[in-house]
């Protein structure tokens, strides 16, 4: 049946864990199993090729591929901070000093973008790092309030579970005296219907020795009663029935 849900345990009532040879059974059951299963070196072989590339830039695969050739890493360029002058053989071009004078307004520029970007920073930095820090510190409380209320669902989870499971016992265990009862009920009647056929058996022998002419009655029969009429009274039956089914 769909969605059907087998319990086959009730940690919160059932006992016997600490008894002698349990933990020795788990224990074997667990060798069992890993003898069962033989993990191979690769144990993701079944798993099918990692979807690694899916995250790689073209930088990252040129410096995975670099890494696997052994090669150098490439110097820190400094080129952006160079004024170079014109070629040797361009030094008479106009041409050639408007581009090493356009080279030095662009680095110029660079540079006064670096140092406003230092003076906003020494400016607001500080506060900006102020307001981080209570982003921070928001997140924070908000992840421990989830956190404090995931536990708590756990908590109510765990104490639901305790509660039905206990009621459950309580329900079990008067389920099984009720069971042991019956079964105590039927065996006094058993025994009692056993008691009765052999009263008729002797009353049918005393009746066929009075009349003379009847059969003897087949006495093979009460022989093949159980013994434990004659073994077990009917005390020392129920006690072995309380025993058994005893909490």
């Amino acid at each position: 049946m769909a969605g059907e849900v087998i319990v086959d345990a009730l940690p919160y009532i059932d006992q016997g864990y600490d008894d002698p040879g349990v933990r020795e059974a788990a224990l074997a059951m667990v060798e069992e199993e890993c003898r069962r299963y033989r993990p191979t070196k690769n144990y993701l072989e079944n798993a099918g090729p990692e979807p690694s590339t899916a995250f790689e830039t073209q930088a990252l695969q040129r410096e995975m591929e670099r890494v696997q050739q052994r090669l150098p890493m490439e110097p820190l360029s400094m080129k952006r901070y160079e004024l170079p002058p014109p070629p040797t053989g361009r030094l008479g071009e106009p041409a050639a000093w408007s581009e090493a004078v356009d080279n030095s307004h662009a680095q110029l520029s660079h540079q006064a973008t670096r140092v406003l970007n230092l003076e906003l920073q020494l400016q607001y930095g500080s506060e900006a790092w102020r307001s981080y820090l209570n982003v921070l510190q928001s997140l924070v409380a908000r992840s421990q309030n989830v956190h404090t209320q995931l536990r708590k669902q756990i908590a109510a989870v765990n104490w639901e579970r305790k509660r039905s499971q206990t009621a459950s016992g309580a329900r079990l265990r008067a389920l099984r005296r009720r069971w042991a009862q019956l079964v105590s009920d039927n065996y006094r009647l058993e025994r009692a219907i056993m008691q009765l056929e052999i009263q008729l058996e002797k009353a049918k022998t005393q009746v066929g020795n009075k009349d003379g002419g009847a059969s003897m009655v087949d006495m093979e029969a009460v022989k093949m009663l159980p013994d434990k009429l004659n073994s077990e009274s009917e005390k020392e039956v129920q006690k072995k029935i309380e025993d058994m089914f005893a909490d």
